[in-house]
């Protein structure tokens, strides 16, 4: 588990959720594609659902 991947996946989490916030989808796919890059560099799975669809 890397520092560097743990960033990526917060700074990713936090532009997926503006981006639905303020109804951009553009933005919310740009977050979640870098939210899953740490992801994927922590050992964990991607996020396969569509951004915006999980409570």
């Amino acid at each position: 588990m890397s520092i560097k991947s743990s960033i990526k996946e917060t700074v990713g989490a936090a532009e997926e959720e503006l981006g639905e916030a303020v109804h951009n989808d553009k933005m919310a796919d740009k977050g979640r594609a870098l939210r899953n890059e740490g992801r994927i560099g922590n050992g964990k799975l991607p996020k396969t659902s569509v951004p915006g669809s999980e409570k």
